[in-house]
């Protein structure tokens, strides 16, 4: 048995908020109130200081494996998500081959089975993120996945989008959509503005997101399903998604901490590591987005973990796109948002444990009796320093290198077992 001790449990989908203890056994919570005396194999004292939540959910990121397993493998990437007080991550399918049939899938499910972290795969939307044809989504969902994405390239034919919405109302999977057109990015390598000008690079024009969140949110209207906007980046594709809220649209939609933190000045730098799509775009965007975490018009905060290998982000024009976040995430948006007294625990708690569960359609984790016992301990005034090669991830390519943050991490429990310790 495991005890929890004086620890603050915080869980926003049943609106707890207390110091309190917290009995464990056998992968299940079994108590939860105050001065439990049975003996435990071991005890964690919070000292009223510790806080607890729900195990973090990640519902967007590449763990590269199968394919690119000199970028990250399920093995890497679950220790950097654990790490993090990540206690369960959806995976994008853009790996070699995608995600887009059972043999795949169950690759990556017992290669996650014993890690301590619940991978939960997002299948291809179109046969090999190729766009041309419908994956066979009954065979997706048999087994295992729980989503569909081309993520890494938009789904450019709006018929096919349209199915396979349309096809989400009865198989119940998740459509999320990396919102990008093509043709208006046109090589473009960072946010088009003031500051591509002065380098003299091609930039990636708002009207690309903007546009692609306009168009999969009238695909979802007229066949009334549900539509979710990965890594919300522009002021554009906010105002667009809160419109449609409020008309009731089935509109969901995720951001990462790096888009309510930098803006594209971090390219002056030239260093490949802030070049990540959508980019990091102005301080007007920043704004917005930070804005719609803090009202709920983005109800997700992931972090698109895209590990790149050392040489492959040496060039600033030539390298690939993407950064990695699991470690970082849940201490930057507690440096961005919690100290600076812009939202509360439970806000955060509902934006990076109870949401992404809710979206995804998998089953709720909250800190009651019964409940798995997926939990995520972390110390809000930890103050550290992001030290890339100090990373659990293969690749170190972090947008947030050097940054100094305050709050980590300090235990991740996963079934009832203790999987990550400070």
């Amino acid at each position: 048995m495991l005890l929890l001790k004086n620890i603050r449990a915080v869980d926003s989908s049943i609106k707890l908020d207390k110091i309190t203890d917290i009995l464990i056994d056998d992968g299940k919570i079994l108590k939860v109130c105050e001065n439990i005396t049975d003996k435990a194999d071991r005890i964690i004292d919070g000292m009223g200081k510790l806080v607890v939540f729900p195990g973090l959910v990640d519902m967007h990121v590449h763990l590269r494996d199968p394919g690119f397993t000199h970028k990250e493998d399920v093995i890497t990437g679950t220790n950097s998500a654990k790490a993090g007080g990540f206690t369960a991550v959806a995976c994008m399918p853009n790996t070699k081959p995608a995600i887009d049939n059972a043999d795949t899938v169950k690759y990556i499910l017992d290669k996650a089975k014993d890690t301590g972290v619940k991978v939960y795969p997002v299948g291809c939307i179109t046969k090999g993120m190729s766009g041309g044809e419908l994956c066979d989504y009954d065979e997706l969902k048999n087994a295992g996945v729980i989503a569909i994405s081309d993520d890494g390239r938009p789904v450019e034919n709006a018929e096919l989008m349209r199915q396979a919405l349309e096809l989400s109302n009865t198989n119940g999977l998740c459509v999320i959509s990396h919102c990008e057109d093509l043709n208006i990015i046109n090589g473009g390598i960072m946010n088009k503005g003031e500051i591509s000008e002065k380098l003299g690079v091609k930039g990636m024009d708002r009207a690309s997101e903007d546009y692609i969140t306009a168009r999969e949110i009238a695909l979802a209207m007229s066949c009334d399903a549900h539509i979710h906007i990965a890594h919300v980046s522009t002021e554009g594709s906010v105002n667009i998604i809160r419109a449609a809220k409020k008309d009731g649209v089935k509109v969901t939609c995720e951001t990462c901490p790096h888009y309510f933190t930098y803006t594209d000045k971090k390219l002056l730098s030239q260093d490949a590591d802030y070049r990540m799509n959508p980019p990091l775009r102005t301080e007007k965007d920043r704004i917005a987005i930070e804005k719609a975490v803090l009202d709920g018009t983005i109800d997700c905060i992931v972090t698109d973990h895209a590990p790149h290998a050392k040489e492959e982000k040496a060039d600033f024009l030539k390298a690939p796109n993407g950064v990695v976040g699991l470690e970082t995430s849940l201490a930057v948006t507690l440096t961005q948002l919690y100290h600076t007294g812009k939202c509360d625990l439970m806000k955060i708690c509902e934006i990076m444990s109870e949401n992404p569960r809710k979206v995804l359609g998998v089953e709720a984790v909250s800190i009651r009796v019964g409940s798995d016992a997926d939990l995520t301990i972390f110390d809000t005034d930890i103050e550290w320093e992001v030290v890339p090669e100090e990373l659990h991830s293969k690749s170190k390519n972090t947008v947030f290198k050097g940054e100094k943050l305050k709050g980590k991490t300090v235990f991740t429990i996963s079934d009832g077992e203790i999987v990550f310790k400070l």
